[in-house]
C-alpha cells in the first residue's frame, strides 16, 4: 500500500523536512525518510539548531575541538551548522541531480540579527554559500522590506536563496519581484539565469495569532485562506509575460514553499495544513511529527485549486469578525524576526556555556 507521502510526491509536490540534528544524520533516520517517505529536501532555522545542540551530546566533541582552536559564538555555530547541512546536502545530491536542480535542497539561514540590514545580509549570504561549497544549499534571507535588496543582490551574485518569513500575498509578491530583478540583472549582464530560489509562506502562525479572537467555525481556517490567496497570485505570476521572458533566457520559476505547517491546535488533525495545501510545483516543509503522521495515511484529498478556491469568501468572514489581515501580516513578520533573534541569542548562550563546560571537563 502506498503511503500519503509518496502520493503527494507523485502529484508533484516536494516534501521537505523542517528539522536537522546530528543524530538523524548519524543514525540513518534522514536517509530512511528519503527512501521511505519521499523526502526530497530539508530546511533549518535558528530555533531548530538551538533545540538540536541544547538537547544532544552529539555536538560536544566538535564544539570542544573548535573552541580549543579559538572559535566561538557565530563562527563556531556556522562551523557546526555547515558540517550538518553539507552532509545533508550530499544525501540529497542524487535528488538534485535527477531533477536537474529543481529539488534536493537544504537551507541555512543568515544570522537573524541582520534581518534589517540588507547590505550585511547580502555579504553574509555570499560568504555562507561559498563556505558550503555545494550547489544544493539555499541561503535563507528574511523577506522583510530591508531584506528585499539583499535578495536581489544575492540572486544577481548567483547565490541560491530561500526567502523566509513571508506571511501574505503582498509580502510574497514583493519577494518574488526582488528575485526576478536579480535574474533580469543577470540576463542583462550576459550571465546564466538559472539561479534557484523558493519563497516560504508561513501558515500555522496565522491561526495561532487569532485563535481566541474568532468564533469556533473560523478556527484553523485563516492560514489556509491566506495560502489560497497567495497560491492564486503565484500561478498568475509564473505564467505572466515578464516571467515567461525570463524563462526564455534559461531562468526557472521561484517555487512557492509552504512553511510552518505543523498543526498548533491539539484538537485539529496533525496533517491539517498538509491536506489543505496539496499542490503541484510547490514545496511543503514539515516537522518530523507531521511527516510521520502523513506517512501513516494512505490517501490524500483534492489538490488546492489554482485560483485559490473559496479563499476570498473565507477571508471576507475574517474581515467581518474584525481581523485586519494586512496589519496582522506585518505583525507576524515582525514577531517572527524577533522570535528568531531570541532563538539565536539562546543558541549563542548554549554554545558559550557548552564550550566552557567542555573545556573544564
Amino acid at each position: 500500500m502506498t503511503n500519503a507521502t509518496r502520493l503527494l510526491h507523485n502529484q508533484g509536490q516536494s516534501l521537505w523536512l523542517d528539522n536537522i540534528t546530528r543524530d538523524i544524520l548519524d543514525n540513518g533516520t534522514l536517509a530512511r525518510y528519503i527512501d521511505q517517505f519521499s523526502v526530497t529536501g530539508l530546511t533549518s532555522n535558528p530555533t531548530i539548531f538551538d533545540q538540536a545542540i541544547k538537547g544532544s551530546t552529539a555536538y560536544d566533541e566538535t564544539i570542544s575541538r573548535k573552541a580549543s582552536g579559538g572559535a566561538s559564538g557565530e563562527e563556531l555555530f556556522f562551523g557546526l551548522a555547515l558540517e550538518d547541512l553539507t552532509r545533508a546536502a550530499d544525501l540529497f545530491r542524487p535528488v538534485y541531480d535527477r531533477s536537474s536542480g529543481v529539488d534536493g535542497w537544504v537551507s541555512l539561514e543568515v544570522s537573524p540579527l541582520l534581518a534589517y540590514d540588507g547590505e550585511k545580509t547580502a555579504q553574509a549570504a555570499k560568504d555562507l554559500s561559498a563556505r558550503a561549497g555545494r550547489p544544493n544549499v539555499f541561503i535563507k534571507i528574511p523577506g522583510t522590506t530591508e531584506g528585499l535588496p539583499a535578495i536581489e543582490e544575492s540572486i544577481f551574485a548567483g547565490v541560491p536563496v530561500n526567502v523566509t518569513l513571508l506571511f501574505s500575498r503582498e509580502q510574497y509578491l514583493a519577494a518574488a519581484d526582488a528575485y526576478l530583478k536579480g535574474i533580469e540583472r543577470r540576463i542583462a549582464a550576459g550571465l546564466p539565469a538559472n539561479v534557484a530560489s523558493v519563497a516560504s509562506i508561513f501558515i500555522s502562525r496565522w491561526d495561532g495569532a487569532i485563535a481566541s479572537k474568532v468564533p469556533e467555525e473560523l478556527r484553523n481556517r485563516l492560514g489556509i485562506a491566506i495560502a489560497g490567496r497567495t497560491f492564486k497570485a503565484y500561478n498568475n505570476l509564473i505564467g505572466s509575460p515578464r516571467w515567461r521572458r525570463a524563462y526564455n533566457f534559461g531562468a526557472r520559476p521561484q517555487r512557492l514553499l509552504w512553511a510552518s505547517t505543523g498543526t498548533k491546535d491539539p484538537k485539529a488533525s496533525p496533517t491539517l495544513y498538509i491536506d489543505a495545501l496539496a499542490s503541484p510545483f510547490t514545496v511543503n516543509t514539515m516537522p518530523e511529527g507531521t511527516l510521520k503522521a502523513l506517512a501513516a495515511k494512505n490517501e490524500i484529498g483534492a489538490l488546492l485549486p489554482s485560483d485559490g478556491g473559496n479563499c476570498e469568501e473565507v477571508l471576507a468572514q475574517f474581515a467581518n469578525a474584525g481581523i485586519d489581515v494586512t496589519a496582522l501580516a506585518a505583525q507576524l513578520q515582525q514577531d517572527g524576526a524577533k522570535s528568531f533573534v531570541n532563538s539565536w541569542n539562546d543558541l549563542m548562550n548554549v554554545i558559550t556555556s557548552k564550550s566552557a563546560a567542555l573545556a573544564k571537563a
